[in-house]
């Protein structure tokens, strides 16, 4: 596959920070329309990947291909990233955080918008403030899957949530993810609750890649869950 065929080319990727080397020479291609499990331990290096791919973070070294070409402004719209450490205005209501960031985004879909709404059960007079962390949780997500961006990238959105709020998020990530025109990676420690949506996976372990490929694969081959394997990876 060349890098115009791929939703995602990563070549030798680096970055260090004062204290630690996050990033040690990282190369993936991930083929568009699929959704990827980016899996390993706090520390391993995931949020600093999708930070580089987001162009939040200028790597050290290597190269990013998105959708076929360098990191850009264009690019950039080109992808809605969710982070873990969480931006919300507090004062605003669910409705005012949806318009504000529609207000962005030339793919911004009002009828999705509508549906994951209901679906996630969030009030759109709600204050921000007065939601509970897996209501904000699932407000994020609609943030991202309202539009209809090539790329989505999720960084640990099911961290500190509870069970009712990650089963309504990996429910919520099925019925409107589209196969079709979007790519997904899928940052997280939690494999247990996540493992349906995965077609492949990577295990970063300390800035390096651990294990990577096609899910069901790696499934019959080791004769066991993607969540039994990052526990043997991790242990």
């Amino acid at each position: 596959m060349n890098a115009a065929e791929a939703a995602l080319v990563v070549r030798n990727l680096r970055k260090k920070y004062p204290k630690v080397e996050a990033l040690k020479g990282i190369s993936l291609t991930l083929p568009k329309g699929e959704i990827w499990g980016l899996l390993g331990p706090n520390g391993s290096g995931k949020s600093t990947l999708l930070k580089c791919v987001a162009g939040l973070v200028r790597p050290d070294g290597g190269e990013i291909a998105v959708l076929g070409a360098p990191p850009s402004r264009e690019r950039k719209e080109q992808i809605a990233f969710v982070p873990e450490v969480e931006g919300l205005y507090r004062w605003m209501t669910v409705r005012q955080v949806l318009e504000f960031t529609a207000a962005f985004y030339s793919d911004w879909q009002q009828d999705s918008e509508r549906e994951l709404l209901e679906f996630m059960r969030l009030d759109p007079e709600a204050k921000v403030s007065s939601l509970s962390k897996g209501m904000r949780a699932r407000l994020k997500l609609v943030l991202a899957l309202a539009r209809r961006a090539p790329l989505i990238l999720l960084d640990e959105p099911f961290s500190g949530i509870d069970p009712s709020s990650r089963d309504r998020i990996v429910e919520g990530i099925i019925r409107q993810f589209k196969g079709e025109e979007q790519t997904m990676i899928i940052s997280t420690h939690a494999v247990g609750d996540t493992e349906q949506l995965f077609d492949a996976v990577v295990f970063l372990h300390e800035g390096t890649i651990a294990l990577r490929g096609n899910a069901e694969d790696l499934r019959t081959s080791r004769g066991k869950s993607i969540n039994d394997l990052f526990k043997e990876v991790f242990a």
